[in-house]
């Protein structure tokens, strides 16, 4: 896999060095996690091109720290990427063939799982799970604000924050 272009980035030089000094470090890194060479690569190019989107890099004491950290979170949705897509594979497994949907549309399904799973994990706890309270399991607004301790107008407030996340997902 080839370098990221960092030359546009504002700290290119900082930038620069901090994947030519850590870069090979960290595909050993994911490699270990992972156990492959292809995932451990492409994570650690996902790393470095979320650190260009960082607005400064300025003081960083501990390179590897950081770098770890921030691998950290992305090898956290990789799993979860990883899962959600083993999930939905084992479900159309289960499919008769009559109704399985073309490949494209698999994707276009998958993609959209993905996406539905990132807007719900940016939700505050309550909202997310009030969400999938009344979205999963059919519970009423009443029910819901039973099972999680909140009163019927938090439940309201919630799922209005819910379906305002999903709309902006539909933009």
């Amino acid at each position: 896999m080839s370098a990221l272009n960092i030359a546009a980035h504002p700290q290119a030089a900082e930038v620069g060095a901090l994947y030519s000094d850590h870069h090979r470090w960290l595909q050993g890194w994911l490699r270990g996690k992972l156990g492959n060479t292809s995932d451990a690569d492409d994570l650690a190019q996902d790393t470095f091109a979320r650190i260009l989107t960082a607005r400064t890099l300025n003081d960083i004491k501990e390179p590897r720290a950081y770098l770890t950290t921030i691998a950290k979170g992305i090898l956290v949705n990789w799993y979860q990427r990883q899962a959600l897509e083993r999930s939905y594979l084992e479900a159309l497994a289960r499919l008769p063939e009559a109704v399985v949907p073309s490949p494209e549309q698999q994707l276009v399904i998958l993609e959209t799982l993905q996406q539905v799973d990132a807007m719900l994990d940016a939700l505050p706890v309550k909202v997310k799970r009030a969400f999938l309270l009344s979205q999963i399991e059919g519970l009423k607004y009443e029910e819901i604000a039973e099972r999680i301790g909140c009163s019927l107008i938090s439940v309201k407030r919630y799922m209005k924050q819910a379906f305002l996340s999903c709309l902006m997902l539909m933009d």
